[in-house]
């Protein structure tokens, strides 16, 4: 999220650095086809429909982004 003045907007930072595919699926990502590999780049909800939209319509790839999540700890429970 990003505030905004008082708004807070929802926002997808995509940082390929940190993309856990990159470079096995940077050729099939609408990243590359549309702007070739950036260091960065910070998408809005708007922007993330859209090309959602594009992609099942079959114009553009689908982002592939993957990031890694934090560890998760087990305890155990009994």
């Amino acid at each position: 999220m990003s505030v905004v003045g008082d708004s807070v907007i929802d926002m997808t930072h995509i940082d390929c650095d940190s993309c856990t595919v990159r470079g096995l699926a940077c050729h099939d990502c609408v990243v590359t086809a549309l702007l070739g590999p950036p260091p960065e780049l910070v998408l809005g909800m708007d922007e993330e429909r859209a090309l959602k939209v594009l992609a099942d319509g079959g114009l553009l790839p689908p982002l592939r982004l993957v990031t890694r999540v934090a560890e998760v700890t087990v305890e155990n429970v009994s």
